[in-house]
């Protein structure tokens, strides 16, 4: 049986789910070519995704296919409950309540599991490691996040992957996009909502700056504030300094920032020690898929807190005020509604197509993890133009020669 919060939500549920229909044309697409093919025909697929109104439009993508779909949240905050509502009215069975405690979150995970999926989809590779853990292996699986791919990457090299598994993230149409601009208007959205704070003239400390660091900092630069880059990596340090932003390590960022954000998928990028710095009032949040990144298990064992607004916390910390938001977690899913349904359109379009891959090709694949493939990565960036409007230049024969000889030259 299904578990979530109150069935009642369905209606509300259903009307937001159509609204995100409304911006995602490729998605919508691939879903008329699946009710047609039905490639996924009797196949069950296992999902552990952000349950929000873009995965619901997945997940719907999916069942047209022709298959059995089951959901839980890749997030204890994460969840829309009328989302989960109308799903189920849907007919698909959805195991994720907003706020659920960690034990019912890796309740909900194996509740996933005992249905013996062929396919997983994933976001964090929580349900792909769970499964591993298990023992259950399956055709092949998906992964939308960059910290999912970091760990599916680390099971590869240490030889214990067991089935192949597409690294959806890395697709260009998904981390150029989904991971930049997502992000970056997402994060600003969670802590504007979160807080109701003016941005202009703060000092907005962005902790890593690959795709979705990029994302955060141009949108809080455009929103008027002073944007500061920790990095770890010599070559985006260096691009942040070409980008026009100050660069500095956390040490120093401490004592100047206002908000700090994290974005770098790994853990203690801001420790007790840089909190201990802070000024009163600074604001920390987290974009990062994991609560790991800021060390809040140490905060809360070491100062006093209280709640002082929907998803702020306040600490008290040697008489000074620090503010914590949404827990440490994804700041844009847990007080915002996560990334526009414009964006998400193309990295769920990759994540359908890259599921029906999987169910075309699983007995040819090898126990790695794997690209998108380009074909699929230009047909979703081509399907997008196209329900943009957007026509685009095409070689001439003249020119394709030219590119692809060496005799021509000045």
């Amino acid at each position: 049986m299904p578990d979530i919060k109150d069935m009642g939500l369905k209606d509300l549920g259903k009307r937001r789910v159509e609204w995100a229909s409304g911006q995602m044309p490729v998605l919508r697409l691939i879903k008329e070519d699946f009710e047609k093919s039905k490639v996924l025909r009797g196949l069950k697929i296992g999902c552990c995704l952000h349950v929000t109104t873009e995965t619901a439009n997945l997940v719907l993508t999916l069942k047209s296919a022709g298959a059995d779909v089951y959901l839980c949240a890749s997030n204890p905050l994460s969840t829309q409950d009328d989302v989960s509502a109308y799903l189920v009215s849907e007919g698909i069975d959805v195991y994720a309540i907003k706020g659920e405690s960690t034990q019912k979150y890796y309740e909900h995970i194996e509740a996933v599991l005992d249905k013996k999926p062929d396919i997983i989809v994933d976001d964090g590779a929580d349900l792909n490691s769970t499964a591993h853990k298990k023992n259950i292996v399956v055709m092949g699986g998906t992964e939308e996040t960059t910290t999912g791919v970091i760990r599916l990457k680390a099971m590869e090299k240490a030889g214990v992957l067991k089935f192949p598994v597409i690294a959806v993230n890395d697709a260009q149409t998904k981390h150029l996009f989904d991971n930049r601009y997502g992000t970056g208007q997402s994060t600003i959205d969670g802590i504007l909502r979160a807080t109701n704070i003016l941005l202009a003239g703060k000092k907005f400390v962005v902790a890593g700056y690959g795709m979705c660091g990029k994302g955060v900092a141009m949108r809080a630069k455009g929103m008027g504030a002073h944007v500061i880059v920790v990095e770890v990596d010599p070559i985006r340090a260096l691009e942040a300094v070409m980008d026009g932003f100050e660069v500095t390590d956390m040490d120093s960022a401490s004592e100047k920032g206002d908000i700090f954000v994290t974005v770098t998928g790994n853990k203690s990028v801001i420790k007790i020690e840089n909190i201990m710095k802070m000024k009163d009032g600074a604001i920390l949040a987290n974009s990062g898929h994991f609560d790991v990144e800021i060390e809040v298990a140490k905060m809360r064992e070491l100062f006093p807190s209280r709640e002082i607004r929907p998803f702020v916390e306040e600490f008290l910390i040697n008489g000074k005020r620090i503010y914590l938001l949404a827990g440490g977690r994804l700041v844009n899913l847990a007080s915002a509604e996560g990334h526009p349904s414009a964006v998400m359109d193309m990295s769920f379009a990759n994540q359908a197509l890259s599921v029906k891959f999987i169910a075309e090709n699983w007995e040819k694949l090898e126990k790695r993890v794997y690209k998108v493939p380009p074909e699929i990565d230009s047909y979703v960036a081509e399907l997008k133009l196209k329900t943009m409007n957007i026509k685009i230049e095409k070689l001439t024969p003249e020119q394709i020669k030219y590119l692809s000889s060496w005799e021509e030259g000045t």
